[in-house]
Order: structure tokens, then sequence, then C-alpha cells
């Protein structure tokens, strides 16, 4: 088990700000954030590569703060993999054995096998694709046998394709090894698919721990909210409340939704663009919100379609590309936006 206590560091102009985390034996753990939030600080905090200004890093119980990162049975792969140019496969899996004075026969052999890369032994980094570079990288670290895996953003260099295989070897790695995984990643995909819990990360501060459906369904903020993909975050004030059902004032627009709110309070709603239900005419149903709006613009995703509508407030809405066509939907075109009250998500 990892457990941060009070982690404080400042590096530059920027700061760490007394986190506090568990991370239990066994989990594969994604540490989320956007670009520049701290997350490369805290995992390099975590592995030793700098000293916190305050605050203990406790592994498995001990306080490891001011051990050198050799003494932590971990091990770190970078978001580069950081392979040795002038030496062959082998040797940079090697290197890891002699850095940490290992003679382990038997486990580089297995994990040379497990990982698909016998045949690579005597080729150098350079004749390697970006799979093959990742997987002699995560070979070197996990032939130490740590208790600890890190990876910086490890998916990010590899093209879409490589990062389905790369996923799903590194959650075989995981279940395989029981390791304990810190995994880092700007990706909200990758951390939805491979999490077994999330801690968000912005602006130097822990904004949110939990499961992926905690954390991606009931955000905790309207930063975070934004951030993992509720496309639609309005200001409202909530009018009434009735049995949990909530009426709520929304940049000109009542709007029912489920919460647990006082009336009175300033809160923020959430919906996702997944959520909202587009039809060309008014259709009487059990869906308790619907907004005639107008279409702004239409933007193609491949097998889904972006509709950004002006209905009092703007709001976004996604749909298959077959119904976009169908509804023969552009700019200007009148539409009525429907979504569920359980679709809101009511944030204080």
């Amino acid at each position: 088990m990892i457990e941060i206590k009070a982690l404080s560091r400042k590096w530059k102009s920027f700061a760490l700000d007394s986190l506090d985390l568990t991370i239990r034996d066994g989990e594969y753990f994604v540490i989320l954030g956007p670009t520049g939030s701290g997350k490369t600080l805290l995992l390099e905090l975590i592995a030793g590569f700098h000293r916190p200004d305050s605050g203990k890093i406790l592994i498995n119980g001990k306080d490891v703060t001011d051990l050198s990162p050799e003494k932590r049975n971990l091990a770190f792969v970078y978001q580069d993999y950081s392979l040795f140019p002038h030496m062959t496969v082998k040797k940079n899996i090697e290197f890891g054995l002699k850095m940490k004075k290992f003679k382990a026969p038997e486990k580089f052999r297995e994990i040379s096998e497990y990982l698909n890369i016998s045949h690579l032994l005597e080729r150098y980094p350079l004749n390697l694709s970006g799979g093959e570079q990742q997987r002699v990288s995560l070979a070197r670290a996990l032939v130490t046998d740590p208790e600890i895996l890190m990876l910086d953003e490890p998916l990010s260099a590899l093209d879409p394709r490589t990062q389905d295989s790369a996923r799903e070897m590194l959650l075989n790695v995981h279940r395989k090894g029981k390791l304990t995984v810190l995994h880092i990643t700007h990706d909200q995909t990758e951390a939805r698919i491979m999490a077994d819990k999330i801690a968000v990360v912005m602006d130097g501060k822990l904004v949110q721990v939990g499961t992926p459906e905690e954390v991606f369904e009931k955000p905790a903020n309207d930063m975070i909210a934004d951030f993992v993909g509720f496309e639609n975050v309005l200001k409202g004030r909530v009018l009434s409340r009735e049995k949990g059902l909530l009426r709520i004032e929304a940049e000109g627009k009542v709007l029912e939704a489920a919460g647990e709110v006082e009336v009175g309070d300033m809160v923020h709603v959430g919906l996702r663009p997944e959520n909202i239900v587009l039809s060309k005419t008014f259709t009487q149903s059990s869906i308790r919100n619907s907004l005639k709006g107008t279409v702004i613009e239409v933007q193609s995703l491949g097998a889904l379609v972006r509709v950004r509508m002006d209905c009092g407030p703007l709001l976004n809405a996604l749909v298959t590309r077959q119904s976009a066509e169908e509804m023969e939907l552009a700019p200007g075109v009148p539409v009525y936006a429907q979504f569920k009250a359980s679709s809101i998500h009511v944030l204080r």
C-alpha cells in the first residue's frame, strides 16, 4: 500500500499542494489530469526522483520519503521509454538487472517470452517500432520483480491501433503479476478503461478520488465535469425541491433534475452530449426536459456527429451520423433537445 500524507513540492513556478492519497495493494490506479497539472511531478516524488518540501510517503507502512529510488522496490517506465540507443534490446533489459544488482536469467527469459520480444533481443532501439520499444522498456522494468510499476503516459506515443493492444498488454501484466500499478494520463478514455481507481489532479491539487464511474458520472465540481466530458455545464439556482426532484433555473430555462441540494442554492448543472436526444418535432414522453432550439454547427466525428445548438443556453449533443442525415441537421434547422432528469448531474 502507498500512503501519501500532506505532500507538497514547489517546482519553479508550480506547486503540488498538500496532497493526501492512499493506493491499495494490487490496484490499477490512474492519476488523471490535464497537461501541466502536476501528474508527472507527483509520480516522480513517489518514485524518489525528487524530495518533497513537506509531507510523507509510506510504502507498506514504511516511511520512504528520504530513501533513494533503488530502495523503494518499484520500477518506472517513462513516456519516451528511455532506451539506450547504443545497446541491444538484451543489454537494455540486462541494464535494469545490473542497476539493482540482480541475477535472474529465468526471470529474463520468462519476461522476454511473455512480452513477445525474444526475437528482438539482438536488435537496437532504432530498429524497433513504438509498440516494440514500449514492450522492451516494460521488460526492463519488470525483470527486477518490482512491487509497484509506475507508468508515465505509456500510450501517448503510440498510434490508435497499437494503443488498443498495448492497453490489453498492460492490464494482462497487472493481473498476471498482481502488481500495484500507478499510471498517469490526460486521456479520459484510457483512464476509464484501465483504472480500478482514479485520482484527478488539477493545478497541483487533488480534486477527486473515486472509481471510474464516480469520476466520470458524478464529478465533484464544474471544472472536473468539463474535463471529463460534460460539455454542457450551466450555472443555475434551485427553485424548488420535492421528493428528490429539483426545479432549477439555468440560463433562462427551467430544468428538472435529480439531486439533494437545497432550495435557493446556486449550482452548476452538467449534461453529457450523448445524453441529449434530438428530434425535429416535439414528442410527448416521460422525458422531463425538452428545449426548443436552432442548430448552429454540425461537426463530423466519424461515426458520430456533434451538433451545437442555441436553446437559450448553448448545448452540444452527440448523435449518430445516420440520425443526423435522417433529420437533415444543418445550421439554421430547428430542433428539440430532450433529456431525462437523471441525466443531469447537479454540482455545488
